[in-house]
């Protein structure tokens, strides 16, 4: 095709900035024209605010089939077992690649150096600069970026539609109107964390590609799956700071205001359990003694260590008045990672035609219920890298054929900006974290979707402004997340319905949304004990 005929018409348009669209960009540059669209800077992404590491089985006593179990296991049986399989096994080669790429791992003694985070049996987390290593991940790969060729970045553009012909993705349409031309599109536009009043997330995790796919009729799944971090320490009325779990993997306790340890009263891996034990343990401290957080105590490591293994977490801490060596640090959960969202296989695939989800807006299934630690830059990683080996496959086809004019009519001015409704997603993100939060049940259920369906006015205005987008973004995805949670009637991961606190093997399925087909149940996942068979 020739690219000097129209300046915006690419062989792929990446939509997002974080590690999976930056990856995917570096990867199809070798053969593809690429355009990365991103609605703010490239940094404004949680790639770049990630901690832990990267999960991969490379020590001495570790293996892939350990990785697999581990992370099945913190998923509750459901998981993808064939995309778990796929994460663990190509884990090492990843390592192996941003390595390569000059990234900045930890060494021990001309080794990696290897921590350890809830529910993994090895130690097996590769980190970066300390407790930086999704910055320093971001840094590796926009150096790879900018020296790369056929990759155009437009940052400060946002895209608000995805445009879609004989039933194939073409591209997308930006706040400004324009429209770019794509023989395949990719949405790595990240998670959802802002519909949330406690979040640890980029304020740009607004769910901008799950609202895109879902208005463009693409399938999502499981979408009542967030997973809350135990530990954030409030820096501010409305923001969080992540403090790792890595912390607690270098032996930090958990303790309620009377000072004692309680862990251990809820599970056997104490401060090491899955995050969604973790986070109600602490949810039901904070509720017996009516407080607003519990503690974590690192007391116990002195101050050089601190500022050598957790150099942001110290500094930052510090800064508050903290002393991580010396003093307990007050904690809550908060929201931190979509589980659910666009459905995708394998490779990375939806279910329209020229359309690629990668990254925390995709669901492949490989975190199941509750996500293993530091799977998720893993997931990234090694699913942009499939989708992209998909798109060099089968993608070779000249552009789809389109009426540029059927597009260009649909451009109506937009007049509403947020100011006309910020106070009702404010109300609406504190509504989300009490009702669908940690604990829910139906009662709080239906009135967080009384509360949309009385303001669904907001899906309908013509916004203006880029804050109205993301408004009607967190609105869409909240409305998907809401109507799966009030379907799972069970407890699961981190889907914890209060009015249903066990599991029911009849609902070991996934829960397939979109405005097409309204919501249903699909194929029953693969459970642990077919792992356990291929295992032995």
């Amino acid at each position: 095709m020739r690219y000097d005929e129209n300046p915006f018409i690419y062989d792929l348009i990446i939509v997002g900035s974080g590690v999976a669209g930056m990856y995917a960009a570096i990867k199809a540059s070798h053969f593809a024209k690429v355009c990365i669209i991103t609605k703010g800077r490239l940094n404004d992404c949680n790639t770049y605010m990630a901690q832990g590491g990267i999960a991969a089985a490379i020590g001495e006593n570790d293996s892939t089939k350990k990785h697999m179990i581990d992370t099945i296991m913190a998923g509750y049986g459901h998981c993808n077992v064939e995309a778990v399989k796929i994460l663990a096994e190509n884990a090492p080669f990843i390592v192996k690649q941003l390595s390569e790429m000059s990234m900045p791992f930890c060494m021990d003694r001309g080794l990696f150096a290897l921590g350890r985070e809830g529910a993994h049996s090895e130690n097996r987390i590769v980190y970066a600069n300390g407790d930086a290593t999704g910055m320093a991940l971001h840094d590796t790969l926009k150096k790879k970026l900018f020296t790369g060729q056929n990759i155009d970045i437009l940052e400060n553009t946002f895209a608000t539609q995805l445009l879609v012909s004989d039933s194939k993705a073409i591209g997308v349409r930006t706040l400004s109107g324009q429209i770019y031309h794509g023989s395949c599109v990719m949405l790595a536009t990240g998670g959802a964390g802002r519909v949330f009043s406690c979040s640890t997330n980029s304020k740009a995790a607004t769910g901008d590609g799950i609202a895109m796919a879902y208005e463009a009729g693409v399938k999502t799944v499981d979408m009542e799956f967030m997973q809350f971090h135990p530990t954030a320490f409030k820096v501010s009325e409305n923001e969080y700071m992540l403090i790792s779990e890595a912390l607690r993997g270098e032996g930090a306790l958990l303790k309620n205001p009377e000072g004692k340890r309680f862990m251990p009263e809820y599970h056997d891996m104490a401060e090491m359990a899955p995050r969604d034990v973790v986070s109600r343990a602490i949810l039901d401290q904070m509720i017996k003694y009516g407080k607003d957080c519990v503690y974590i105590d690192i007391t116990a490591r002195n101050q050089s260590f601190l500022k050598d293994r957790f150099p942001s977490i110290y500094k930052k801490t510090m800064e508050y008045g903290f002393n991580l060596a010396k003093v307990l640090l007050p904690v809550t959960p908060a929201a931190h990672y979509m589980i659910g969202g666009i459905e995708t296989g394998l490779w990375g695939e939806t279910s329209l035609d020229g359309l690629y989800a990668c990254g925390e807006v995709a669901c492949s299934g490989v975190h199941g219920a509750n996500r293993l630690a530091s799977n998720s830059l893993l997931e990234s990683l090694v699913f942009a890298d499939r989708a992209v080996k998909h798109i060099e496959k089968t993608a070779k086809q000249p552009l789809t054929k389109f009426k540029c004019d059927d597009y260009q009519k649909e451009n109506k001015m937009m007049l509403t900006d947020s100011t006309s409704f910020r106070r009702t997603f404010e109300s609406l993100r504190i509504l989300m974290f009490r009702y669908v939060g940690i604990y829910r049940n139906e009662q709080g259920l239906l009135v967080v979707k009384r509360f949309l369906r009385d303001n669904e006015k907001i899906f309908n205005a013509k916004l203006k402004d880029r804050v109205a987008f993301e408004m009607k973004n967190l609105f869409i995805t909240a409305k998907a997340m809401v109507d799966s949670a009030l379907l799972r009637t069970e407890s699961r991961g981190c889907h914890y319905r209060a009015d249903y606190p066990e599991e029911d093997e009849l609902w070991e399925s996934r829960i397939v949304e979109s405005t097409n087909s309204g919501c249903c149940h699909s194929e029953k996942v693969r459970e642990l004990r077919r792992l356990m068979l291929w295992n032995t």
